[in-house]
């Protein structure tokens, strides 16, 4: 009965495996709940915006409270004497000089206090500052998330790129032992010579290793992927042959370079420092200006011993206070002078950002158009490379080619095929990085190539419904 049981239930288990293939939208949806970078980027975010309540603070009211309580032992040494004539006072009796009696007491007393700043120049650019400063860790965030969306289409195409390199792999293996079946005949009816037995094997054998290497890389990246997105995909839409090969739009490089030293998320972040850098350079500056301070203070104090203004005492004090800081040792002139260094810093950061952009996009736009037309003369290669190996084939049945020859033809087929379709990943993945220099990248051009998933061609994972041909 069990073994009953487990007929049954092995092949409904690898069915309920392979009816949902995830496409691209799934990966990117659980890469964005699991991916520990987006997630250590979303918490220093967090943690960076509480530099503004802090930096906040410093300009609102404080409040504190404080008190104590002692016990007190006290013993009067000298003799007592007549507040009005300050004569020694003695005892009528003996005529000795008398001295108060000890006492033993407790005295406690609390204070509360409210300050509120009412001047500090240094504070409150400080404060602006601060918000500079999580403005520029937004934009940092935010190209967190364009950085997901590609490394999940680098990840997605990747196993897709392996799956057509095991195809071609596994197709040459295929073509080359049925070359070396068909080489083996004729050499046993002495139509050839053991040469091409020979060659025919040794193609043959680097066919193997081949795809024995392809099928490694083909585990690989399906678990590259895992890694991103926390799921153990078995199988995964493919992309559709009628995705459009097409220029980026628009056709203008110039207009692609301005778009991206607007919009690029590391040039609005290095801005951003920039401002943050500055403001902190003039807060420094500051720091010889004067403070005022206003404070209302209410203290409450009891002795247990005797006191000339009586054994409780309430007192509120209202203040305003001025404080000008003179010399500090040159504290605060050094200060600026490190905030003014690191402003010109921030300042060159900025402008090798805006280079480093400039030059990227310029690139990838032509990279972009380069793989447009490389997809189209690949296309045409593998029919060129089709129609090479049937006419190598045809010589090498009639004599005029030799084994080395198909085998070399045969080689340059496949290459083609795969070829074509590693040149059709390229441009997907840079056309997502001529986005990403541009800033325009967002998840819905993510979802534009999904459109493109083919759920009735899914890549299975090898080591679950797919085995590994054995050499």
């Amino acid at each position: 009965m069990k073994r009953y049981f487990l007929l049954i239930a092995a092949p409904l288990w690898l069915w309920a495996q392979s009816a949902g293939a995830a496409d691209l939208a799934d990966a990117y949806g659980d890469a964005k709940s699991h991916d520990p970078v987006l997630g250590a980027a979303r918490a220093g975010l967090a943690a960076t915006q509480q530099r503004v309540p802090q930096a906040r603070s410093a300009m609102l009211p404080n409040i504190t409270l404080g008190g104590s309580s002692s016990w007190n032992e006290r013993s009067f040494l000298s003799p007592q004497t007549d507040f009005l004539t300050g004569e020694v006072i003695r005892d009528p009796v003996t005529g000795r000089p008398l001295r108060a009696p000890d006492q033993d007491f407790n005295e406690h007393n609390w204070q509360a206090q409210l300050r509120q700043p009412l001047l500090n120049m240094e504070s409150w650019f400080t404060y602006r500052s601060a918000k500079k400063g999580v403005e520029s860790a937004q934009w940092d965030f935010s190209s967190t998330e364009q950085q997901l969306i590609i490394r999940t289409v680098s990840a997605y195409l990747n196993v897709l790129r392996a799956e057509d390199r095991l195809d071609s792999a596994q197709a040459a293996e295929a073509a080359v032992k049925r070359q070396l079946e068909q080489v083996q005949q004729r050499f046993d009816v002495g139509l050839v010579a053991i040469t091409d037995v020979l060659e025919a094997q040794a193609g043959y054998d680097n066919a193997v290793v081949g795809r024995v290497q392809a099928a490694g890389d083909h585990d690989i990246f399906f678990e590259t992927l895992r890694t991103l997105t926390g799921q153990p995909y078995t199988s995964i839409d493919r992309i559709s042959e009628s995705l459009p090969i097409v220029n980026p739009a628009p056709s203008n490089e110039q207009e692609w370079v301005t778009t991206a030293l607007a919009a690029n998320m590391s040039i609005r972040s290095a801005q951003a420092k920039l401002q943050a850098a500055e403001r902190t350079l003039r807060a420094r500056r500051s720091g010889h200006l004067p403070t005022i301070d206003a404070t209302v203070t209410h203290s409450h104090f009891v002795t247990g011993g005797a006191s000339f203004l009586g054994n409780k005492i309430d007192q509120d004090v209202y203040a305003v206070s001025i404080n000008l800081p003179i010399y500090q040792g040159g504290l605060t002139s050094s200060r600026a002078k490190e905030a003014r260094s690191l402003a010109e810093q921030s300042r060159q950061l900025l402008l090798d950002r805006q280079l480093l952009v400039s030059r990227d996009t310029r690139n990838l736009f032509r990279t972009v158009a380069t793989h447009v037309v490389r997809v189209k003369a690949r296309l045409r290669a593998i029919a060129s490379s089709e129609s090479a190996l049937e006419a190598t084939e045809t010589g090498y049945q009639v004599g005029t080619r030799n084994i080395v020859d198909v085998l070399q033809a045969q080689n340059r087929l496949y290459s083609s095929q795969f070829d074509y379709a590693d040149s059709r990943y390229n441009y997907i993945i840079d056309l997502m990085l001529l986005k990403q220099a541009a800033g325009t990248l967002e998840a819905a051009d993510l979802m534009d190539l999904n459109r493109y998933a083919d759920p009735s061609d899914a890549v299975e994972r090898l080591n679950t419904l797919r085995t590994r041909v054995a050499p």
